[in-house]
């Protein structure tokens, strides 16, 4: 193999490579190697004849299209050896690394996303124009019988690996459901199919495109999902929607869109990428021993988990047995919720300590808003009791003050949520932490848990009263 590579590239540059080592592996049996010398090139050699086919025919193709793909410049004659330009050793998968693992992408990280996501239609349409789909490998087109064979790599390769037990006729029921909704999307656009992060190279700043020898005639909802919804990738929900808006214009420029129908349409495709790439999780992770792929499992569940909080009517079997796969113990036991400490306070008895040693939050300050401690009459009354709410919410003054505290403090549950964080402390302070504190605390704890679904602990420090307002699915 190695020396196949050294004889392609003696007779492409008329001299011996000065070294020759060898690439990490990838997902497929494909194998890479970096000739050292000048000029320095990749070689490829794969065990298939119909893949490395597919590959050459499409990187001559899409090159011809203007697109930013590596230039193959030599090639053995049964073509199971090749050698391309290098790109170098940045994927942007690792370029994009610090914003995976902090879940806040820097405008450098973001600049590069969108320049990736902006190629994204013009691969889909550039690259089906004058394309031969007869050379794709393993499959032509995306039609019923590739879709179903996803679906069933799914169920055998992770669903029964993970020791589910199902009805397996009610869920081919709804294997094929999915298989019509997803048909009812075809078009004669290039689908990338394995359009992500790994697949894509950062060179001088700009995107390559590598890999996507697997590609074919396909819907472009797919190539969406693959990408925004990359488990490992780690995009919060805000700039998943950046990127979509970034899409969106790339493809207006080849069809108008439908928005209403195209996000409707895309839920499903991503359902579907998302099982695919839990089956491909199971074979590589559990049966090849690749750690990586197991390492990609959580956050593949997580996506899965925040995908059925909207139910798809179309599957209910099929949902059902997604949920209960999500809550299986071995993908719960690490899972992250944030919970909200809320508490009420009176300032004279001193500002609370944060006791998950945190030491962050916020400490809202109510002694600007009119007092009802300073009338006899309310002061048998808490915070909580009916007299004491008509008199706080009979100027309004309370409503506008919480009207701003849920601004500021929404803004930031949202966040933390997306950022896995766990604890957050919000103190409300008045006077004798009786009227108004309490009246504030109760009522931004419970906006907190019904908008956003998390655990919140209420504590009325001053009136020994505390109360837990339980995590709970929220539909979108």
């Amino acid at each position: 193999m190695i020396e196949d590579l050294k004889v392609l590239y003696r007779d492409y540059t008329g001299h011996e490579p000065e070294q020759v080592d060898e690439m990490p592996a990838s997902g497929s049996d494909r194998r890479y190697f970096r000739l050292h010398g000048d000029p320095t090139l990749i070689g490829v050699c794969g065990e298939s004849e119909a893949e490395n086919k597919a590959f050459l025919y499409m990187a001559r193709h899409f090159r011809s299209k203007g697109l930013p793909v590596p230039q193959v410049v030599a090639q053995s004659e049964d073509g199971m050896c090749y050698l391309q330009e290098d790109l170098g050793d940045t994927l942007l998968f690792k370029a994009i690394e610090k914003g995976r693992l902090t879940h806040v992408f820097s405008e450098e990280e973001k600049t590069l996303l969108k320049k990736t996501i902006r190629l994204l239609p013009d691969v889909q349409f550039l690259g089906a124009d004058g394309m031969d789909f007869s050379v794709c490998y393993p499959q032509a087109e995306f039609n019923r019988r590739s879709i179903l064979w996803d679906l069933n790599y799914f169920k055998y390769c992770f669903l029964k690996a993970s020791g589910m037990v199902f009805q397996e006729d009610r869920l081919e029921d709804d294997f094929e459901k999915m298989a019509d909704v997803l048909l009812r999307s075809s078009s004669a656009t290039f689908m990338y199919r394995d359009f992500q992060s790994r697949n894509v190279m950062v060179k001088d700043g700009e995107p390559w495109l590598i890999d996507f020898q697997g590609g074919r005639k396909g819907p472009f909802y797919y190539d969406v999902a693959s990408f925004l919804w990359q488990a490992k990738a780690n995009y919060p929900e805000s700039l998943r929607q950046e990127l979509l808006e970034e899409y969106l214009k790339g493809l207006r420029k080849y069809q108008p869109i439908d928005e209403k129908y195209f996000f409707a349409q895309l839920r499903h495709f991503v359902l579907f990428r998302t099982m695919q790439v839990l089956g491909a999780y199971g074979f590589r992770g559990y049966f090849e021993k690749k750690p990586h792929f197991i390492q990609s499992v959580p956050f593949a569940i997580e996506n899965l988990r925040q995908l059925l909080k909207q139910p798809f009517t179309e599957y209910p079997y099929l949902c059902q047995v997604l949920n209960e796969l999500t809550q299986l113990k071995q993908f719960t036991e690490t899972e992250k919720h944030l919970t909200v400490r809320v508490m009420s306070f009176a300032y004279k008895k001193g500002i609370p300590d944060d006791p998950t040693g945190n030491g962050g939050g916020f400490v809202f300050d109510c002694r600007a808003i009119n007092n009802p401690g300073k009338y006899d009459r309310y002061k048998p009354f808490i915070g909580l009791d009916e007299p004491v709410i008509k008199f706080l919410e009979g100027d309004g003054e309370i409503l506008t003050f919480l009207e701003h505290v849920y601004a500021l403090v929404d803004a930031t549950v949202k966040r933390y949520i997306e950022r896995k964080f766990t604890n957050l402390s919000i103190c409300f302070g008045c006077t004798g932490g009786q009227h108004r504190s309490v009246y504030a605390a109760q009522h931004l704890a419970e906006h907190l848990n019904k908008k956003f679904g998390v655990e919140v602990n209420l504590i009325h420090r001053e009136q020994n009263i505390q109360q837990q307002l339980n995590r709970k699915t929220i539909e979108n």
